[in-house]
């Protein structure tokens, strides 16, 4: 079996795979359209940048596998790839130390002007009254997101004996102080640590999460370090500070495209490299390891454990996995968004035999900005990496709900853990939600535009909310009040025409005096 490699990958994938009785080209001093063209009966396709569209994937009629060599994945036509039977695999992890590292190489080259230093010393200048520089140790370091990353990195840190403080939503206070760091809000974050580094995922979750609030509370002189994801930092916000004045040195490794381009952040940032992160020859040789181990796995015993663009199963109905996925999102906003602990999900009827399949599905809907597309074991992997215990339940068989879902999902704040629950069917195969709670009986929709209330029953309220919408010019599609009678409270589940403003809310909130109250958009 023939596995092209049109890439500069470390020959050790080339090596192993050979060893294990591949026919192995690699070659990436050609276009991989060359490559590709020269050699149409390879079977697998190994890849770290290249793109690899629908074109490709067609020129190999016999292609069975291909592998990213790193984490991200958007360079392949992974949709195209699953219409035509097409694996795509990636190997996430692989280049969590060298972006560590660079973070580390990032501040100490910025703190002791090592760039600009060299670059006029070699011009003949003397400049050292002028390169005055600061030292990392005992630096108040803020490290927003705790994965593999995260936590390399404050292992790195301590060297430098610094007091790093951790933002990690998913992350209970004693699973983040054993990593060591102290658990501490954005908010406090900005307002006292030396040094700022990210290390959150991208996508609408993230996207200007730094905002010009949080970059005003930074201290004068702090360091913004960006490895993470373009557009997590709104760097018109922190054009705007540096324009007004702000003293921010912002260091930062990447870019809207990975190409030879003017920079958006060139004129804003301090230190710019183009995406360095896991350019190492160290994680290279992993990388090239892990994606030769897994193609041979692959092929060898038929593993598809890390396949992140996997056929459903026949018989699963696509609708129960979007359901799986509303019921996360619904969770997550009803428990107030506070760090998941556990979640716990029970299969009924014919959903039993599919259950380990909607694991990825509650995860990237209960995790905002959690990885998508993951097969089962990745998933429940994942979860783990969150601090979340996850378990698939046997239903009870006094209860027929035909093919339901229930969703548990346990969070925990101040050491108290709060317990959501929610139940979904599919009804003329649209998902609905049929109970939150202790409110049963809603049969509500979830896709659109949703406001939910708890509020102590009472005549006139559901009125009062239909005159705040309409000043507002909303309208209500649809609305389902259930109401506990063990407790007095109503729980209104109104579908609006449009989306609700967050002053809008809290205006409504104050209005009816509502327990609970949030909104959902999908």
């Amino acid at each position: 079996m023939k596995i092209l490699i049109p890439t500069k990958l470390d020959k050790a994938a080339a090596a192993a795979l050979t060893a294990a009785g591949f026919d192995v080209v690699q070659n990436d001093s050609e276009p991989i359209e060359a490559l590709v063209a020269a050699h149409p009966d390879a079977v697998g396709l190994i890849v770290r940048s290249e793109k690899v569209p629908a074109a490709i994937i067609d020129a190999l009629p016999g292609l069975k596998c291909v592998i990213r060599a790193g984490a991200g994945y958007d360079n392949i036509d992974y949709v195209y790839a699953r219409s035509k039977g097409v694996d795509v695999m990636n190997t996430p992890g692989a280049n969590s130390n060298a972006v560590a590292e660079e973070v580390i190489a990032m501040i100490l080259a910025a703190y002791r002007y090592i760039v600009p230093a060299d670059n006029t010393t070699r011009a003949g200048e003397w400049n050292k009254k002028k390169y005055m520089g600061r030292e990392l140790t005992r630096k108040t370091v803020g490290i927003l997101g705790l994965g593999n990353i995260g936590r390399l990195l404050v292992k790195r840190l301590q060297g430098f004996e610094c007091t790093v403080l951790g933002y990690d939503h998913f992350l209970s206070r004693q699973r983040a102080l054993n990593i060591g760091a102290t658990p501490a809000s954005l908010e406090e974050i900005f307002s006292t640590a030396d040094i700022i580094s990210i290390h959150v995922p991208g996508g609408p979750a993230t996207r200007n999460l730094i905002s010009y609030d949080l970059i005003s509370r930074m201290k004068d002189g702090a360091m913004l370090v960006n490895c993470a994801r373009y557009g997590v930092v709104d760097e018109d916000a922190l054009r705007e500070a540096k324009a007004a004045g702000k003293n921010i040195i912002y260091c930062t490794d990447v870019h809207p495209k990975d190409t030879a381009a003017m920079q958006p952040s060139a004129d804003v940032a301090d230190l710019l490299l183009p995406h360095l992160g896991a350019s190492t020859k160290e994680a290279n040789k992993l990388a090239a390891m892990r994606s030769a181990s897994q193609m041979q796995s692959y092929f060898e015993s038929g593993d598809t454990s890390c396949v992140i663009n996997a056929e459903k199963p026949e018989g699963l109905n696509p609708a129960h996995l979007q359901l799986a996925t509303m019921l996360g999102k619904l969770c997550s906003k009803a428990s107030g968004g506070k760090p998941i602990r556990k979640i716990e999900c029970t299969f009924y009827n014919n959903l039993r035999s599919y259950r380990k399949w909607f694991t990825p599905w509650i995860l990237q809907g209960a995790v905002p900005g959690a990885e998508q597309g993951l097969m089962p074991a990745a998933a429940e992997a994942s979860m783990r990496e969150h601090g979340i215990v996850f378990k698939a339940r046997e239903p009870m068989d006094d209860k027929l709900y035909d093919d339901a879902l229930t969703l548990d999902l346990y969070t925990e704040e101040n050491g108290e853990q709060k317990k959501t629950s929610v139940r979904g069917v599919l009804i003329d195969g649209v998902p609905v939600v049929s109970r939150i709670d202790n409110f049963d009986h809603l049969y509500a929709t979830l896709t659109g535009h949703t406001v939910v209330l708890r509020y102590q029953d009472r005549p006139g309220v559901i009125a009062t909310i239909g005159q705040l919408l309409s000043h507002s010019g909303i309208n209500i599609d649809n609305i389902a009040a259930p109401v506990d009678h063990t407790t007095g409270e109503t729980l209104a589940v109104i579908k609006t025409n449009s989306q609700i403003s967050e002053d809008l809310l809290l205006t409504i909130t104050r209005a009816i005096a509502a327990k609970q109250s949030f909104t959902l958009s999908l």
